[in-house]
């Protein structure tokens, strides 16, 4: 059975930072996909970040520049670095997993692993 879990959300001041961990178990997570999303009650499921089986990242544009994906393969872990937080970053994220090919990375429908969510809220 494979569980996600996120930690490291919490309240910052806009220009802040903030550190995500994502925690897989019952997947090797350098032999998968995972990504962070974030959603608000406004607006739909969006794409943050990425990593693949390479270790090959994807950024979305809103937060290129200021956030960054990791892996730590020892602790099966997926960190999300975020710098220069705007009060627009405001939502919960979430973390999800899964064998998902490059070209599906974007789409929250084809990751079939998902964590209970972290709410980052950014002050202004």
């Amino acid at each position: 059975q494979v569980q996600v879990a996120e930690s490291g959300g919490g309240l910052v001041q806009a220009g802040g930072s903030l550190r995500l961990s994502c925690v897989v178990s019952g997947l090797t997570v350098s032999r998968s996909r995972v990504a962070w999303f974030r959603q608000t009650p406004r607006k739909e499921r969006e794409f943050v970040a990425s990593i693949g089986w390479s270790a090959s990242s994807t950024i979305g544009e809103a937060v290129k520049g200021r956030f960054a994906i990791s892996r730590d393969n020892a602790a099966n872990t997926v960190n999300l670095q975020m710098n220069n937080l705007k009060p627009e970053d405001t939502a919960v994220y979430y973390c999800a997993a899964g064998t998902i090919i490059y070209s599906g990375r974007y789409e929250p429908r084809n990751y079939p692993h998902w964590g209970q969510g972290t709410q980052v809220t950014v002050s202004s």
